[in-house]
């Protein structure tokens, strides 16, 4: 039975998934079985058979690890001995990871505010046009790709060929420098831009996701305000300023701030088009390359540890102007 813990062969894997699968599915019909029992089962007792296998699940699957990480983050490299504080002031202080606390600033400061700014603009220039549908459409498809996939995507706009006599550029943008005549240029590896251009990619997924949220935020303001700031003399810009932006700012708020924690955990699109190098290095990508590649696993933790109280202050934030909006309504 060593294969119930340590499977090895493919067919050993196969049946220790379906052992997995019948014994969830017998557990979950016992609880079911056990809490319909009763005529008329109490309360706790309903609560506790719905609720508490996904509560230990999610103790199991979640907490734990987190506790865990936490104390890997105060040991060594192989979690052999107590060193204190010394990864977190090895992350805080090397030149190498403060090189990647100021890239992951950068992709948290530029992500949100552009992808909003561009989604917002784009919502109230296609709201209630002609081509509305298909407008939305077009910007919204980059969110079914995967990271991946448009980081490969993006690679090939920003591959690069030397500029010699018979060599034919096949990256799009160096292609349309070439026909300006300006030299290509190796955007993926000229530091400190290469970030900026690893930073588009990420723009070009989130700017669909802002522009939805916008868009239906735009659409529910009342149009008996929208008509009162008509007859008072507001059109353009005018309205835009003080009319749309003040009523659907708790919408931007929700908007930034997720954005923002989707960008603290960007990692795809680092790890397939520069794999970190040139100086493009994030926090979750190093978290990786420490825990799994360098078998740092206290630097690892340290790191893990450091991005999670990087994104509990956003979280809270958000949290708190959701309450405040559901008040409000």
């Amino acid at each position: 039975m060593d294969w119930l813990t340590a499977a090895g062969s493919p067919a050993q894997k196969f049946t220790l998934m379906l052992f997995a699968i019948v014994l969830f599915i017998g557990v979950v019909a016992l609880i079911l079985f056990l809490v319909d029992r009763p005529k008329n089962p109490r309360k706790w007792m309903l609560v506790l058979g719905f609720l508490g296998l996904p509560m230990l699940g999610l103790g199991f699957g979640l907490v734990y690890p987190a506790i865990d990480t936490i104390r890997n983050s105060f040991l060594n490299r192989d979690g052999t001995r107590f060193v204190g504080l010394d990864n977190y002031v090895t992350a805080l202080t090397d030149a190498q990871f403060l090189l990647v606390l100021r890239n992951t600033a950068i992709w948290v400061i530029v992500v949100p505010v552009l992808a909003t700014v561009i989604g917002l603009v784009y919502a109230v220039v296609v709201d209630r046009s002609r081509f509305e549908r298909f407008a939305k459409a077009l910007i919204f498809l980059p969110m079914a790709i995967s990271m991946v996939g448009a980081s490969i995507i993006w690679r090939f706009v920003y591959e690069f060929r030397p500029d010699q006599q018979g060599i034919q550029q096949v990256g799009l943008l160096n292609q349309v420098l070439v026909w300006l005549g300006i030299p290509p240029q190796q955007f993926l590896i000229d530091q400190p831009w290469n970030t900026f251009f690893l930073i588009v990619v990420l723009i070009w997924i989130q700017t669909g996701f802002a522009m939805t949220l916008l868009s239906a935020a735009i659409k529910a303001i009342p149009d008996d305000i929208v008509e009162a700031a008509r007859l008072d003399g507001l059109s353009g810009l005018g309205m835009f300023r003080f009319i749309t932006i003040p009523s659907i700012r708790p919408t931007l708020v929700v908007v930034l701030t997720t954005i923002a924690i989707a960008t603290l955990k960007v990692f795809d699109i680092v790890r397939t088009m520069t794999a970190g190098n040139f100086g493009t290095s994030v926090v979750a990508l190093e978290f990786y390359n420490q825990s799994f590649r360098a078998f740092n696993s206290g630097l690892g933790a340290a790191l893990a540890v450091l991005l999670f109280v990087l994104v509990i202050p956003i979280i809270a934030y958000n949290v708190r102007q959701l309450r405040l909006s559901e008040e409000v309504r």
